[in-house]
């Protein structure tokens, strides 16, 4: 772990040091200027995370030095060490933003205190800052890439179901087909969009815990319950929950989360307070609830109540050409972040992962992509580029070929590969009797996959 890094500009020896001592031995790393013009020339040089900055410099005034610093980096936490006579300086100072000050002789306990404060304050900072942004990169209905036909009509009815926001959703999909994503499009173009998406996996958490998560607890609520906390229910107060994987929920949680939906209140663990709450519940699962409710293993009151508003999303390997925009998107993603020159995919590279059955689905093209950009700097990424564990996977095609049907003395792979294409896809057209749907059913591929082989074979 990298250690902080704090700055101490202060003219007295003595301060200087003593600050230094006490940082050195709390595995800080100080540096120490005497002037403020020293001291801000350090901090255009250097990364610090706090700056102790002495209110009454020989050269410079300490407001003038922190109106230095805010525009030389404004998220820089700076404490003001002040004497007595100077503490209303010292709030002035705190309005102009400094973050706190302390005032001469001060105790080491002291010194470490508000250092301690400082430093996880601003790690909170940091981690609202990236969550803020991770908020307004989440999808709206332009993340969600794709022209095909099941696609068209996803985007259409997110944009629909986002205006009625009184109303539970219910997404159902594969996983890694990006359930996720809409919810998030579904809250960003809702009338709660200024409000918080708060997401959990109820998969992944245990069921007491998850409890605790969800409606939070009073102090002494259990063992090792020392603090109140707020749940989410409490914190998407206004905005949207989302709960992943719905269908592992317990038995017991179902009931509560059905009292939820119907009485809009929530109760901590270990309260008799109800709490009234506005939230939009977006639920979402990969397994057939119906199936559960049969093996008493969901309520049934609950699905209904859950399954207002429906969302099947389809899975990649039915989206045809998606499949490619897809791959093209991330690779422009990957080739930036590990700065590779690869420009796109051969045809043959296409092929592959067109034909491909994506039991993995988004989650896995992506995985794929990524991992092919590490591995590989070639402008076109070729077959051979893909993972050999990935190439084994594809769709084996059940053909039985004569050896005249063609001469490898004569003809390439890559004539051989798309001859026999030509034959299988224009035979299937010729007994569909030109029906594109139809033919793609007797070729067990999507359309848009069949579409793409006929522009390519030439096939009319």
């Amino acid at each position: 772990m990298t250690s902080k890094r704090i700055l101490v500009i202060d003219d007295e020896e003595f301060i200087r040091v003593n600050l230094k001592d006490i940082f050195t031995s709390g595995k800080y790393t100080v540096d120490v200027a005497n002037l403020g013009k020293i001291g801000l020339e350090s901090i255009k040089s250097n990364h610090y995370d706090l700056v102790f900055l002495d209110i009454n410099l020989p050269d410079m005034n300490g407001i003038e030095v922190l109106k230095e610093i805010k525009i030389i980096e404004p998220d820089l936490f700076v404490i003001i060490i002040t004497g007595f006579a100077s503490v209303e300086s010292a709030v002035n100072a705190i309005k102009l933003g400094a973050y706190d000050y302390i005032k001469k002789p001060f105790k080491a306990d002291a010194i470490k205190l508000i250092t301690k404060l400082a430093l996880e304050t601003q790690n909170l900072k940091k981690k609202v800052i990236e969550l803020e942004k991770k908020q307004k990169e989440r999808s709206d209905i332009s993340s969600i890439i794709g022209f095909s036909d099941d696609i068209v009509k996803l985007k259409s009815y997110i944009e629909q179901i986002a205006k009625y926001d009184s109303e539970t959703v219910l997404i159902t999909g594969e996983s890694g087909s990006g359930k996720e994503l809409v919810a998030s499009a579904i809250h960003n173009l809702s009338p709660r969009s200024e409000k918080s998406f708060v997401e959990i996996n109820c998969a992944t958490i245990p069921e007491n815990l998850l409890e605790s998560e969800l409606f939070g607890h009073e102090k002494g609520a259990f063992t090792n319950a020392i603090n109140k906390k707020i749940g989410l229910f409490e914190i998407a107060d206004g905005g949207t929950l989302f709960l992943d994987e719905i269908g592992e929920m317990s038995l017991s949680l179902q009931a509560k989360l059905l009292r939820v939906l119907e009485n809009k209140k929530i109760r901590r663990l270990g309260s008799t307070k109800d709490i009234e709450i506005d939230v939009r519940i977006i639920a979402a699962t990969n397994k057939d609830l119906k199936i559960a409710i049969e093996n008493s293993l969901f309520r049934n009151d609950l699905y209904y109540r859950l399954n207002v508003l429906r969302i099947n999303i389809p899975p990649l390997r039915s989206r045809g050409n998606d499949i490619i925009l897809l791959a093209e998107y991330f690779m422009n993603i990957f080739k930036k972040k590990f700065s590779k020159s690869v420009q796109g995919f051969s045809d043959e590279a296409k092929s592959v992962l067109l034909n491909y059955n994506w039991p993995g689905n988004v989650r896995e093209l992506r995985n794929v992509i990524e991992r092919t950009c590490i591995l590989h700097n070639e402008q076109i990424i070729d077959v051979e580029h893909i993972a050999a564990d990935f190439i084994g996977s594809t769709r084996p095609l059940s053909l039985k070929i004569c050896d005249d049907d063609f001469d490898l003395t004569q003809a390439s792979y890559e004539d051989i590969v798309c001859n026999i294409e030509h034959k299988i896809i224009s035979k299937a057209i010729s007994i569909s009797d030109g029906n594109i749907s139809q033919a793609a059913k007797l070729l067990k591929i999507p359309r848009e996959t069949l579409r793409y082989k006929l522009s390519k074979l030439n096939i009319s």
